[in-house]
């Protein structure tokens, strides 16, 4: 969606693509952006801590689509990417744009999701499920969550979410403490989320602080390793084949949703990029 956008906006003027992932954003932008005329793609990753195969679905494509391996974390390969869109000169040589969360057409596509799924609920179980209906979020980076909230805020009735993290939980210990103090990133199984510093967060707070979402409508779980584990194997002996993301989402919505509340979490990655 976002690749063909910018295509046709550009109208053949020359694009650099600047973007930096965590594991999986990386491999949707190479192939949406793979090919097309006067794109030019580059993709910072850090080394060494995705898995392999979601490190093959962007590096081995070639033509219009350049990575760049960088020893440290996402949080330092982000941070780059910020100092390039800082920079006038850079941005406006290279005609600089962002493919991940930071780009809002990326959160407007994201939107649909949450309208499908509810489409889907109300079709297999009615009405009552849309009541009191709770959506447990892997969150990262906070993108997918912030459209959430704006399909919230588009009257899809949604009562709250979980923004569900794994040991990178600067959120779940802010909304706690009221605290921003993030920590060194650490790597964890669940590594499209390894994130200290998510640059969706002012979205979400503006959204919250300014009554367009009702304060309260976010509570934030963080899971450790031992528990994804744990419950990606809890959910494939249930019939469902999960990977990590899912499982943090999915391990968060069991702790938070009460009784008389409808869960769904989301599941963002597909599970045989983590065969291990």
């Amino acid at each position: 969606f976002m690749a063909q956008c910018l295509a046709r906006i550009s109208d053949g003027a020359p694009i650099t693509i600047l973007t930096a992932t965590s594991g999986d954003t990386g491999a949707a932008v190479a192939h949406a952006f793979h090919g097309l005329d006067n794109i030019n793609v580059v993709i910072l990753f850090p080394k060494g801590k995705i898995s392999p195969l979601q490190q093959k679905l962007f590096t081995t494509l070639g033509d219009n689509i350049h990575t760049v391996a960088i020893e440290s974390d996402f949080d330092a390969c982000q941070a780059m990417v910020k100092q390039a869109f800082d920079d006038v000169d850079v941005r406006e040589g290279l005609h600089l744009n962002s493919a991940n969360s930071i780009n809002i057409s990326r959160l407007l596509a994201q939107v649909c999701y949450y309208f499908e799924a509810v489409a889907q609920l109300y079709r297999q179980k009615g009405q009552s499920a849309l009541d009191n209906l709770v959506v447990s979020v892997p969150s990262g980076n906070f993108g997918n969550l912030t459209a959430g909230l704006f399909a919230k805020a588009m009257g899809l009735p949604i009562k709250r979410f979980v923004a569900a993290t794994n040991a990178n939980d600067t959120v779940p210990r802010y909304l706690q403490t009221g605290e921003w103090s993030p920590n060194d990133t650490v790597a964890t199984m669940s590594n499209a989320m390894d994130v200290s510093n998510p640059n969706n967060w002012p979205r979400v707070e503006h959204m919250l602080r300014s009554g367009i979402v009702e304060e309260g409508c976010v509570s934030s779980v963080s899971i450790d390793e031992e528990q994804t584990q744990m419950t990606v194997i809890a959910l494939a002996k249930l019939g469902y084949i999960s990977e990590p993301h899912a499982a943090v989402a999915y391990k968060a919505l069991q702790y938070s949703a009460s009784e008389d509340e409808f869960g769904v979490f989301l599941g963002t990655a597909h599970p045989a990029k983590f065969k291990d």
